[in-house]
């Protein structure tokens, strides 16, 4: 059965069931959460077990995703993962795994060419050179920009599911408000400004002490140098503005979901509960919280607290019976430092329970990651995060 004849149901309960009925997965959390390898994995699973043709975009400039994916390096361009990584892994995938990067430039150049109203425009915005200085960092451009891409990939039609890895949690709030701020921005009295005739704006009584300043330190061609940049880019407002409202649209629409990503640690569960409550407020789906870095649900089991208390209360006798090359006094200390540590670990442990416990009542999907041995460096680490979250 392919992903889109599995769309459709209830509720779901694990990633696995969340995932098959969207097209959209916009990964979010703090930095330094797992966030770029939570959404590698939920992709990998996506391909691996449903089928389709799956991508994975990073916003963040990071390029760890192209590492944990096995690819050298990839960018814009949509980079397929080879059949041979997977291979590797010890995987046969049922689908296709894609991973982009977002370069801010390149997808600038890209609007310009595809809203510009002729030719002429298009070529005179692409060799101004105010747009080739500014055009990494206009308006929060980074932010609406990949937004802006989202949808044209999403557009396209050439993706069952595109998994999106934002920047950390505040910059993915800038993320989520950019195109609103960019439709804004083309309806701004500062817009109609700067666009204005030069004549015009010196004869304004309002803003004739603001030219005349900044006419001494910046120069009148460098403002009008503005006026006409501006006003070559305000012809696409229009599709902009349009585009902006699609976005949005994108956004809430029930085919996209939102993937949390934290772990239990004060400041980064802090991060996570501000960007939930944000989506409340927007109105936008929370989909599935991933918590990262979690005690094993052995450590509250009572029958292990009865063990370890005896550990402790007991250890001279059980070091004792307990061959061993060292003396009886310092087994017993380090089977009663084991035991007093394992009751510790469960103190926090269940802490960790109470937290998750608060915070399962909001997404769709909780999932679980427990530490691991060693950082994750290739596919077969990226699958076995999967693992962990995905039934």
């Amino acid at each position: 059965m392919s992903r889109k004849a599995a769309r459709g149901g209830e509720g779901a309960r694990t990633l696995e069931q969340l995932l098959a009925t969207k097209e959209i997965v916009i990964s979010c959390g703090s930095g330094g959460v797992g966030k770029t390898t939570t959404a590698a994995a939920a992709a990998t699973m996506a391909a691996t077990h449903l089928g389709g043709r799956v991508l994975v975009v990073t916003v963040d400039p990071a390029r760890r995703l192209a590492n944990a994916l096995g690819l050298e390096r990839f960018g814009n361009t949509e980079t397929r993962v080879p059949a041979e990584a997977f291979a590797a892994a010890g995987v046969e995938p049922r689908g296709e795994l894609w991973a982009a990067m977002l370069d801010t430039k390149q997808s600038w150049d890209d609007l310009v060419r595809r809203h510009a109203p002729d030719e002429r425009v298009r070529d005179q915005i692409l060799a101004n050179s105010l747009y080739q200085n500014i055009s990494g960092r206009f308006v929060q451009s980074h932010d609406y920009i990949a937004m802006e891409r989202l949808y044209e990939i999403h557009s396209s039609g050439n993706y069952d599911l595109i998994v999106v890895d934002t920047p950390p949690t505040r910059n993915a709030i800038d993320f989520l408000d950019a195109p609103e701020r960019m439709a804004d921005f083309f309806s701004s009295k500062l817009l109609r400004w700067l666009t204005a005739p030069a004549k015009s704006r010196v004869m304004s009584v309002a803003s004739k002490p603001f030219y005349s300043v900044a006419d001494r330190i910046l120069g009148s061609q460098f403002l009008e140098d503005i006026a006409e940049f501006f006003g070559l880019f305000q012809t696409m407002a229009p599709g902009f503005v349009e585009r902006a409202d699609a976005v949005r649209r994108t956004l809430g629409d029930k085919r996209t979901t939102f993937l949390v990503v934290s772990t239990l640690e004060a400041a980064p569960l802090h991060e996570a509960e501000h960007f939930i409550a944000e989506l409340d407020a927007r109105g936008l789906p929370l989909g599935a919280l991933v918590l990262n870095k979690v005690l094993p649900a052995y450590l509250r089991r009572t029958a292990a607290t009865g063990v370890a208390r005896r550990l402790v209360s007991d250890a001279p006798q059980l070091a004792a019976a307990v061959p061993a090359a060292g003396a009886a006094d310092d087994v017993a200390r380090v089977l009663a430092t084991v035991g007093e540590s394992f009751l510790n670990y469960q103190v926090v442990a269940k802490r960790e329970a109470e937290q998750r416990a608060s915070l399962s009542r909001s997404p769709e999907v909780v999932a679980a990651v427990p530490y691991f041995d060693a950082d994750i460096a290739d596919l077969a680490g990226v699958l076995a995060l999967g693992e962990q979250i995905w039934r």
